[in-house]
């Protein structure tokens, strides 16, 4: 007998188990939106009053998704705090209907189970997973400025403990499926073929759930009021430390999870509710979701309208170097893709092949991947000092020195070796795309594709077609760029391109700042304050002060003397300080008696400043943040870039913009282009013409324009 719905379908079989299936139509991932509520109040209601079903199991309808979350968007809909905490309450309501069902609920959970998908699982008796790679376990509301709205708060640290759930929740890290089986959140991992029958052998356990056992740190802590206190007073001094006190919704799940142990879980289910409420009309995140939406867009798109990326099936990477073997790993690990890595000298090709295998390796120790699934991957990498085995490559990505004669010879190597239709993307810094295909006969296929360092890490790439690349490089490079797990955006070829562009003059007031008389750690602090993940100092010494110095003439030659670096740069090169790469910089390195880091005094001296005696110390970071706004503009401007929805990604994504403002456009849309017009005014009278407002922004500014509506 099978009644059938909307999204659910409850199918009874003859043992007396009912099968619960979500599968919402037209979509390829399930998502919980507010309509599905009475669809399942009524299938619920059935469940109870047919007294033939012994036992239910919840599973997806979906080949490769439990259930995603919830649909953000409907969160956007809501206009007051009420109507989003009153969606909170409909989840409990719904979930509460689940859980006080006497037959015993299984979730039988495969691919991702997000945010309310784990809410719903939690509602359930027992879980069992898969031990699939697309399957995934967390609750990543935080990283939406959210809090877990449908009891998340509440059973989470009732099922695995209350320190292990906070860390849960409050990184929004996703579990894997040998993490969950560990941790206590599923009881049961099997092979996808047997999910179904594992499901119905747990059913047959009963109602009762597993007990698990705490450990002795957990007994002495979680189990009395004295204890909890400890573990949220620490809680909470990370965040603040990790925050700065710009992202509320930490603060909030705390909260949250600590008036459930003190007074019961009815009482965290309303504050639950009214925070989830609260929260949603925080411009925080509205400006997270803002990048959710952005970059879920984007992924439907090729990068070029109306061209469609051609098949990958090979890559090969010219360099063996730490930017190449980056490349190169991710080609293996995320696209996986077979790789040939050409380098001159075999301790290039070795360089490369050790790097990938470190981190590899270290998803062995961590348990995300097998040995064996570890050396699959590796066999997918291969290396040559000539060009054999390069011939049959889709794409071949650059990355040697920032020579431009060796990027011709490369050009060339690579049209003379490789198919006609063969994409050269380089991953060149600061040459322009259009002089490195100069030497090309097939400059159609030429393209940049500028990763960021570390290149396993950082989630952007600039995808840089020069006048002449073909619509159909650049969706493959795009595709390719997707595969490897980036967040490509396309940029028109220029100087800087638009990250380090925006990111130099940045930088350059920063180091104007220090040659005022602002130390190293008030330059820095005051960055991180506002929001970005380091400082302007700490960053130049991570990326190379001689990298920095490199680009910075180049810019200045094609785009003028508002990219003239200050003499800040020259005297640092001529104490030979690189930065970490040379354990000389603004801060000491190796062994060191703080874990915090100290700052190198002998600085100064080699800048010929006293630090410390400069003040407006509350507008240093607004001088350095407005350049970096107002060239962001200027990007959009030139058409650089696109679009300001890219621009606010490439910020985010490529030099750590803070996401709870957006991105520079959003950013500018909050404060109004008048007042950023006012403040780079401002300075343009104290300090010179490189604070000019640009057209575009004094345009917007006098008809009250935004980028967004």
């Amino acid at each position: 007998m099978e009644s059938t719905v909307k999204t659910f379908t409850l199918t009874r079989r003859d043992d007396g188990i009912a099968l619960l299936t979500m599968d919402v139509p037209g979509e390829t991932m399930n998502t919980l939106k507010a309509e599905f509520v009475p669809e399942m109040t009524d299938l619920l209601a059935q469940v109870r009053g047919d007294s033939s079903i012994k036992g239910l199991v919840i599973i997806s309808g979906k080949k490769d998704s439990f259930v995603a979350g919830a649909d953000i968007a409907m969160l956007d809909a809501c206009d007051t705090s009420q109507k989003a905490s009153d969606l909170s309450i409909a989840g409990h309501k719904i979930f509460g209907e689940l859980e006080k069902l006497e037959i015993p609920v299984v979730a039988a959970i495969h691919g991702a189970c997000l945010g309310g998908g784990l809410e719903l699982a939690l509602a359930c008796d027992k879980r069992v997973c898969t031990d699939d790679s697309k399957t995934v376990l967390g609750l990543p509301e935080v990283q939406l400025g959210l809090l877990p709205g449908s009891g998340g708060t509440q059973r989470l640290p009732r099922l695995i403990g209350i320190a292990k759930a906070l860390d849960m929740m409050l990184t929004g890290k996703q579990l894997r499926p040998k993490q969950a089986l560990k941790l206590g959140l599923v009881d049961d991992m099997v092979p996808q073929t047997i999910l179904l029958d594992a499901a119905i052998e747990l059913l047959k356990s009963g109602k009762k759930r597993r007990k698990r056992q705490p450990g002795i740190m957990e007994l002495l802590l979680e189990h009395s009021h004295f204890g909890r206190n400890i573990i949220f007073d620490q809680a909470l001094k990370q965040v603040e430390r990790k925050t700065q006190g710009n992202y509320p919704a930490p603060a909030k799940i705390i909260d949250c999870v600590r008036i459930g142990a003190d007074e019961g879980m009815a009482a965290g289910l309303a504050t639950e509710s009214r925070y989830f409420g609260e929260l949603v009309m925080t411009p925080e995140s509205a400006a997270l979701r803002s990048i959710f939406f952005a970059t879920t867009q984007m992924k439907k798109e090729t990068g070029a309208a109306g061209a469609q990326p051609r098949p990958l099936k090979k890559a090969v990477v010219l360099g063996g170097g730490l930017m190449g073997g980056g490349i190169a790993s991710v080609t293996i690990s995320k696209a996986k893709l077979p790789v040939r890595v050409k380098d001159i000298s075999e301790k290039g090709l070795s360089n490369a092949l050790s790097y990938a295998y470190k981190l590899l390796n270290n998803g062995v120790k961590r348990r995300y991947i097998s040995a064996a699934q570890r050396d699959k991957q590796m066999a997918l990498m291969s290396t040559t000092t000539v060009y054999n085995g390069v011939h049959d490559a889709d794409i071949v990505v650059e990355a040697v020195f920032e020579d431009l004669t060796l990027k011709h010879q490369m050009v060339q190597d690579i049209e003379r070796e490789c198919r006609e239709n063969t994409v050269f993307a380089s991953n060149t810094s600061s040459l322009p795309i259009a002089q490195i295909a100069a030497v090309a006969s097939r400059p159609e296929n030429v393209i940049g594709l500028h990763y960021f360092s570390p290149v396993e890490k950082m989630p952007l790439v600039e995808v840089i077609a020069h006048d002449k690349t073909a619509p159909e490089t650049i969706a493959t490079t795009v595709a390719f760029a997707r595969k490897q797990g980036k967040t490509p955006i396309v940029v028109k070829d220029g100087a800087g391109f638009y990250v380090n562009r925006i990111l130099a003059l940045y930088m350059n007031e920063a180091a104007q700042l220090l040659l005022e008389g602002q130390s190293v750690e008030t330059l820095d602090s005051a960055l991180v304050k506002f929001g970005f993940p380091v400082g302007p100092m700490t960053l130049l010494d991570e990326v190379g002060i001689d990298v920095g110095a490199k680009i910075g003439p180049i810019l200045e030659k094609e785009l003028g003397e508002r990219f003239r670096a200050p003499a800040a740069f020259a005297k640092l090169l001529a104490d030979d300080r690189k930065g970490r790469k040379n354990s000389k910089g603004f801060y000491v390195y190796g062994k060191r008696k703080s874990k915090k880091k100290q700052v190198d005094a002998s600085v100064y001296k080699v800048l010929g400043i006293t630090p410390g005696v400069a003040s407006e110390n509350s507008r240093l970071a607004e001088r350095c943040v407005v350049q970096m706004l107002n060239e962001a503009v200027r990007c959009l401007e030139e058409g650089i870039i696109s679009s300001a929805r890219d621009g606010d990604i490439g910020a985010i994504f490529g030099i750590g913009f803070p996401p709870f403002l957006g991105g520079p456009f959003h950013y500018i849309d909050t404060m109004g282009a008048a007042k950023l017009v006012e403040i780079l005014q401002e300075y343009q009278y104290r300090f010179g013409e490189r604070f000019a407002p640009c057209e575009r922004l004094k345009t917007m500014a006098a008809e009250g324009q935004k980028f967004f509506n």
